[in-house]
């Protein structure tokens, strides 16, 4: 099968990071990116020797699929033009600026029989896909997001810039439907939620408690899980797991950390540090998405499931207006 021709829209901090990777990708011709900041645009495709186009349309006319890469209010309009032009996308999360625009994306996409692909890139974490085989089935998440202040995305509440990311990875690992949220923020050094706190309920009985600040001192991107015999923890950023569950038997483990149990039925404590897979989240979305365009395999993070994430989004800040 022939190369798929891709472009990247918006060639900003993150943009530019997509055509890097594509640049790599075997099967992947970049063709072009396009940015309204025509000289950065033109320093990425030096980078990666692509072509620049002047706008979107004229990028359209050479590609199969794209990524949209630009600010979260042009999602809906840029995506828009790229499904009707008949091109694959791939676009930032959050997929859009309201449930009514992701609907209309969505619609388009069903309509054109077109891949919508929703970039939410901790899906593809390594410390993520370690833990595949594992028997995930939280009762309790706990999460922290902390990132020092950085003007870029600030035109959004720190819940649809950071917070998110975690959002769609808890629904992705609890599958059950939201029963109830609770949230507080508080604008700090922007005009929005620049530290913010949720709890989610959802119908299971699982709860998920997460945090996500722009004002940290330190980075910090970790998620705790914890289950019926077993307490997970993940580390996004240094992409680490570690696995500490009671054990009858079974494999051989990394460490025995201790003895439960009376009579008969003993158990282990044990501590396992699954194996990382090679190959970055970013790489990985990229493959996936193109893997799609090209047949190869079903869509990762559908754009239901981008809408999903967007709507417990909005439902935390309307708890916080509450």
């Amino acid at each position: 099968m022939e190369k798929a021709r891709v472009g990247v829209v918006g060639v900003g901090h993150l943009g530019r990071y997509h055509a890097l990777n594509y640049a790599q990708i075997p099967v992947v011709d970049l063709v072009g990116v396009t940015d309204l900041d025509g000289e950065k645009a033109r320093k990425v495709a030096s980078e990666v020797h692509c072509e620049v186009f002047a706008n979107l349309d004229s990028l359209l006319q050479r590609v199969d699929a794209v990524s949209i890469v630009v600010p979260t209010d042009r999602h809906f309009d840029v995506g828009r033009r790229v499904l009707e032009r008949g091109i694959h996308c791939l676009v930032e999360k959050p997929i859009a600026g309201s449930l009514d625009e992701a609907d209309g994306l969505i619609r388009l996409a069903e309509e054109r029989g077109l891949v919508l692909h929703v970039g939410h890139v901790e899906r593809f974490n390594p410390a993520i896909r370690a833990l595949e085989g594992y028997g995930v089935n939280p009762r309790f998440i706990e999460s922290h997001r902390l990132a020092p202040f950085n003007p870029r995305g600030t035109e959004v509440a720190v819940v649809l810039d950071l917070m998110i990311h975690d959002i769609e990875v808890i629904l992705s690992l609890v599958k059950s439907p939201v029963e109830s949220v609770e949230a507080s923020g508080v604008a700090v050094v922007s005009d929005s939620i620049d530290i913010a706190n949720a709890r989610i309920r959802f119908e299971n009985g699982c709860v998920a408690n997460l945090t996500a600040s722009r004002i940290s001192q330190k980075k910090m991107r970790k998620m705790r899980l914890f289950q019926r015999d077993t307490y997970i923890s993940i580390d996004f950023l240094q992409k680490v797991s570690e696995v500490y569950r009671l054990e009858e038997e079974g494999m051989e483990p990394d460490v025995v950390l201790g003895e439960i149990g009376v009579g008969e039925r003993k158990r282990k404590v044990v501590y396992r540090r699954p194996k990382i897979p090679e190959g970055g989240g970013l790489r990985k979305e990229l493959e996936a998405f193109v893997q799609t365009v090209r047949g190869e395999h079903p869509v990762a993070v559908s754009g239901e499931e981008g809408r999903e994430a967007l709507s417990v989004a909005i439902r935390v800040l309307e708890a916080m207006e509450e």
